[in-house]
């Protein structure tokens, strides 16, 4: 830069503010940043330097009130209420902290020049997309720059940008809460079911930011800082409860609004312990007709299933650290952010493993792990418990239990629940601290493990061969324990009582989860009983494996194409050795959520041929982006709406953002070999909607120089495209029936509603009829029909789906070898004709009962 430019931007006045350069390299415009958030100035005014040397130095004298725990950026605060932001390369933050090593501590003041990050260059660049470094002015709507330079720049010596008070004014200070006139006041009755839970309460956090207002929660006499997901929790403000939102500050009416939109805001199937409700699993306790024996104790079904084993104890010995620190409390901080980056990288690891295997309950779970990790009435406790002189490892532990017990005092059940969630990032923050257990230990086959309650991420690290079941005395079957034993298909009790502490270790026990039973000294002929049960479930399961490759003909030669619906490439291999003829339903969603943006069209080709390179030549249906309702993806800042599952999903939310569509079409077209895949779209209404897109298809393919005819099928999920199917056959290679959304809208039950998951039955005779008429329209016009619904696995509804001219049946991967073995026994006429009889019946509950008698099904 030259000597007068340096001379002009260093000419001081009273309302100027110079910050020296905090980089040595080349100045960078904003604009030409390679990243569209901080390009766009969404982090405020500023500019950017590609870094020279691997150093950053404070650009002025100040405060360091934000230090990133993976050290990759850091936020100071000007005597003149300056916020700078220094932000070093682009996305790496997913570095998890590698390559950065921080040289002061959030809270420390700091003099121009002063070292503050010392970053590993080479080894950066390698990971990161870009070095390019960003200096931004992060309260720009206080402050205007007013200079800045170009050329390069020198840290610590070269001016780099002047700003001057907005108004030529000093700028205003922020006041304290107790000082600021209530601006905004609004009371909201929570409909939600679990009321003001982790989900709900950390998109209210995530609402306010950027706002300049300090918003508080009011229940019952308690407030809470909406800043604070744990102070939020603890309010115990269940479904129904009344809360009163208080904002002050400059925006304080916006970010009331804000907030109560987020609270009110109902997702659905978002609450996993909703969800878990409207399963199999009943969560009270089972109705008995009698007395237990009394080698029998009683427990809540978290998770279905028959065991036989050992019981072992999996209560966890408490981590004991020592109250006083051995080092200065400075350090001790260190070594707290230091484990608290390490638990954040292990969760964001488990997020992405869950949400690539399809668990997406699971890594919904561990997300709110995050959340609770950083939150600021923990982290601010365990500071100041480390100012005092105690251990990293001791304030931690004090300032979690400090909430436990304000949680486990909480009248509403399934918020009480949240506090081992709590336990669970304790004993992760303990243990990066170093400290270990010294009662781990390898299990032995067929255990059965016993504990008070288990934590996710017990579960999370099980050896899933060995554990033949999980039994608490305390817990809930809407616990994210008890949901994630159900995902790992492991039998499981909760709610036993304090009577299981008292069966010895190493007792010979029988797990009837189903049956809600637990028998801790079984008889001879019980343990028999149980063990030949599981061994005839297996047997059938082995038989039908050993004949899964060969083809699912009806003994009169009808062919039935017995498909798999898939999410990951692992579930594509799962697929093959399950002898699946296709992929009849691959799920997109998880190429979307958990991410901060969206995939580009490069990622979704990679990503889908990967999983037909998998399949070795057979075909795939890849379904397009069907999110909404159940299925949120945070960063497409969606509209709110009343009720999401008749709003934006599916095909619909190409109206809003028709980009995200055309870049996973891009994707899926590029696809090679051609042919070896089919597109279907999903929540298609009528025919109009169909041809639109398909022109799209068509025009895109164009484009990519691909001449040849691509497949696109349509999913029939609700009434109008089943009453339209013929319309909708006329432009499409086949219909494809989504018999969960279809019962649902048919029958106008929420399949998500414990109190109508009973009636909420694909077999119902209007569900059924609709899809009659689907495959007769589907007919006049020679396409097949094949339905990727629950449905399509359900013993009982196969010969009436064959009966009524459905070709292909997709089911879960372990599902296909016994569904081609049911395709094998039945007789399509006899099929027909009784699959035309029983839509005349007139309820799910006679035609499942007249399907059992017809076809001997157990």
């Amino acid at each position: 830069m030259e000597r007068a430019e340096e001379s002009r931007l260093m000419n001081q006045s009273p309302d100027k503010v110079v910050l020296l350069a905090p980089l040595t390299g080349p100045v960078v415009p904003l604009a030409d940043v390679p990243d569209p958030v901080f390009a766009g100035g969404m982090f405020g005014d500023g500019v950017a330097i590609d870094p020279l040397e691997g150093r950053l130095v404070a650009p002025c004298d100040g405060e360091v009130t934000h230090l990133a725990r993976t050290g990759h950026a850091v936020t100071l605060q000007t005597a003149e209420g300056v916020e700078i932001l220094l932000h070093i390369g682009i996305d790496t933050v997913a570095l998890g902290g590698e390559g950065f090593t921080a040289h002061v501590v959030q809270g420390a003041q700091v003099k121009a020049g002063d070292l503050l990050i010392e970053f590993e260059q080479d080894a950066i660049v390698t990971k990161a997309p870009s070095l390019v470094s960003v200096i931004a002015i992060a309260n720009s709507d206080m402050f205007d720059v007013i200079e800045r330079a170009s050329g390069r720049v020198t840290a610590g010596v070269s001016p780099l940008l002047a700003l001057r008070v907005k108004g030529g004014g000093a700028p205003e200070q922020t006041a304290q809460t107790g000082d600021v006139t209530v601006q905004a006041r609004r009371s909201i009755t929570l409909v939600q079911a679990g009321g003001l839970h982790a989900r709900p309460a950390a998109r209210a956090r995530e609402a306010v930011r950027g706002l300049e207002a300090h918003v508080e929660v009011h229940h019952d006499g308690r407030r809470a800082n909406v800043e604070s997901v744990v102070s939020l929790i603890g309010l115990g403000a269940g479904q129904g409860a009344t809360v009163e939102l208080v904002g002050t500050g400059r925006h304080a009416a916006l970010a009331v609004d804000e907030v109560a939109r987020e609270l009110l805001r109902e997702v659905h199937g978002e609450l996993e312990e909703a969800r878990a409700r409207a399963g199999s699993v009943a969560p009270t306790r089972p109705a008995r007709p009698g007395p237990l024996d009394p080698n029998t104790l009683a427990g809540v079904c978290a998770a279905p299933g028959i065991a036989v084993g050992k019981l072992v104890r999996w209560d966890d010995t408490d981590l004991d650290p020592a109250e006083l620190a051995t080092g200065t409390p400075a350090a001790e901080s260190r070594s707290l952010d230091r484990a608290l980056a390490t638990v954040d990288q292990e969760l964001n690891t488990t997020v992405r493993d869950a949400s690539q295997r399809g668990a997406v309950g699971e890594a919904g779970i561990f997300a709110v792990h995050r959340v609770l990790l950083e939150d600021p009435t923990l982290v601010d406790a365990a500071r100041d418990l480390i100012s005092l002189g105690k251990s990293a490892g001791f304030a931690w532990r004090e300032a979690i239990r400090a909430q436990i017990a304000v949680l486990e005092h909480v009248e509403d059940m399934l918020l009480a629940e949240r506090a081992a969630d709590l336990r669970d990032i304790e004993k992760r923050v303990l243990r990066a601290l170093g400290l270990t257990n010294p009662a781990a230990r390898e299990l032995p086959e067929d255990a059965v493990l016993a504990a008070g309650e288990f934590t996710p991420s017990d579960l999370s690290s099980l050896d899933r061969r060995r554990v033949s079941a999980l039994v608490m005395a305390g817990g809930g079957a809407t616990s994210h324990a008890a949901i994630i034993a159900r995902q790992l298909g492991i039998p499981a009790l909760v709610a036993v009582g304090d009577a299981l502490h008292a069966i010895p270790e190493g007792t010979q026990v029988v797990v009837d989860a189903s049956a809600g039973r637990l028998e801790y000294a079984p008889t001879e002929l019980d343990v028999e009983r149980a063990r030949l049960e599981r061994q005839r479930q297996a047997g059938v399961r082995e038989a039908n494996r050993r004949t899964s490759r060969q083809a699912a003909t009806t003994r009169d030669g009808r062919a039935i194409e017995v498909a798999a619906n898939i999410a990951t490439i692992d579930d594509a291999r799962t697929a093959l050795d399950n002898g699946a003829d296709a992929v009849g339903l691959l799920r997109t969603e998880l190429l979307f959520i958990h991410r901060e943006s969206a995939p580009n069209a490069d990622e979704h080709r990679q990503s889908y041929q990967s999983i037909v390179d998998a399949l070795q030549g057979r075909a795939a249906i890849i379904r397009t982006l069907d999110v909404g309702a159940d299925k949120e993806v945070p960063y497409l800042t969606l509209p709110p709406e009343t009720n999401p599952a008749l709003g934006l999903r599916g095909i619909r939310l190409a109206q809003v953002r028709p980009d995200l569509l055309d870049d996973q079409l891009r994707g899926l077209i590029a696809v090679q070999p051609y042919g070896s895949v089919r597109i279907l779209l999903p929540m298609v209404t009528d025919a109009v909607e169909l041809v639109r897109v398909r022109k799209r298809i068509d025009e895109l393919a164009r484009g990519l120089g691909r001449i040849d005819p691509i497949e696109v099928g349509v999913m029939i999920e609700v009434p109008s495209a089943a009453l339209l199917a013929d319309q909708l056959a006329r432009h499409a290679d086949f219909l494809s029936i989504g018999t969960n959304d279809l019962t649902q809208y048919t029958l106008a039950m929420d399949r998500c509603q414990a109190d109508l998951a009973a009636q909420a039955d694909g077999l119902h005779p209007a569900v059924l009829r609709l899809i009659d008429q689907t495959t007769k329209g589907a007919a006049k016009h020679g396409k097949w029909v094949g339905v990727c619904g629950a449905l399509a696995g359900d013993p009982v509804a196969v010969p009436l789906l064959v009966g009524l001219g459905v070709t292909e049946l997709s089911v879960d991967p372990v599902a296909v070898p016994g569904i081609k073995a049911r395709v094998r026994t039945l007789d399509y006429q006899l099929c027909r004709q009784r699959a035309s009889d029983l839509l005349a019946l007139d309820s799910a509950q006679a035609v499942r009962a007249a399907s059992r008698e017809i076809w001997a099904i157990d």
